[in-house]
């Protein structure tokens, strides 16, 4: 399948300023003002440069090995977000409304490209084959990136539940990506993998979709355990977990603390939100994006000029 261009028109917001002065000018109460204030903003925000999607970019000959890419025609060196959906290793989709919207309509304007991928889901594969996709993908984009005009230099690895277990996995054994001839990625953001060790997963008691994705080998559980993959010289990671799943926080500080331990720059960021809204909330104005966004500040200055970007 070749790949398809869209183009997506994604309106701006006005500056706030301008409808706080024009509320003022007319005498009217907070109360009174929110719908007045809505339909200014959607009848006077200038539109945003058009984004362009380039659909279903291969990377392998499996009809799952495809990735999507969302960039502003005129992107020029654009530090590219490279984002792994979730799904309990054998669900999920790259286009889902959760996993893109927000991301692009925050961080494409911005100057960044973002790049959303697909892997073979189980049973056709399992997570140490699904690790290696997304290492495949990586690879990949990071090869083609100029002619996006991205810059391949500047990828910073994304997932959520699933897809952040996939991506540690590759942060923390970064010769699974560059032994395909990945270069060195900027940092990584796991957005609430409850799935960092493995083996202390299926020591104890668990829920039964990790016995589909790791069966009962030992060795596999090892193997596919980011907390026990973990080589020095890894780059920075932001864990963000949520707190209302009392298990992906305790294994986000002990991944944060080896990786510590082993010379990476890493932190945790708790959030009060659903696991799902971990993934669909993320590029939303507000305190939760703009906590992951300094992180990604201090990754690189390039990117630290494109998010002041208003």
């Amino acid at each position: 399948m070749e790949p398809t261009l869209k183009t997506l028109s994604r309106p701006a917001r006005p500056h706030a300023w301008l409808l706080a002065a024009a509320l003022c000018l007319f005498g009217l109460s907070a109360a009174q003002a929110g719908p007045l204030m809505d339909r200014i903003k959607n009848r006077l925000a200038p539109a945003r440069p058009p984004v362009e999607s380039i659909k279903d970019v291969t990377y392998g000959s499996d009809e799952a090995q495809r990735f999507d890419v969302y960039r502003a025609k005129d992107a020029e060196d654009a530090p590219v977000i490279f984002m792994v959906h979730g799904g309990a290793w054998r669900l999920g989709n790259k286009d889902a409304s959760r996993v893109v919207d927000h991301k692009v309509d925050r961080w494409v304007p911005k100057g960044f490209i973002v790049v959303s991928v697909n892997y073979r889901l189980l049973p056709d594969a399992d997570p140490l084959e699904q690790a290696r996709d997304v290492a495949q993908a990586l690879t990949t984009a990071q090869a083609q990136a100029a002619d996006w005009g991205g810059d391949p230099a500047k990828f910073i690895l994304m997932g959520h539940s699933a897809g952040a277990h996939l991506v540690a996995l590759i942060h923390a054994s970064p010769v699974l990506a560059t032994g395909l001839g990945a270069k060195p990625w900027l940092g990584a953001v796991l957005l609430d993998s409850a799935a960092l060790d493995v083996v202390r997963i299926m020591e104890a008691k668990h829920p039964k979709l990790y016995d589909r994705a790791f069966g009962r080998d030992p060795g596999f559980w090892q193997a596919t355990s980011p907390w026990h993959q973990m080589s020095k010289g890894a780059a920075p990671v932001l864990a963000v977990c949520s707190t209302q799943r009392e298990d992906a926080c305790r294994q986000a500080d002990r991944y944060r603390d080896k990786a510590a331990s082993m010379g990476t720059r890493a932190s945790v960021l708790r959030q009060d939100l659903s696991h799902g809204d971990i993934n669909a909330q993320l590029g939303e104005p507000g305190a939760y994006t703009r906590s992951v966004e300094q992180f990604m500040t201090r990754l690189d200055p390039v990117v630290a000029t494109r998010l002041r970007h208003p």
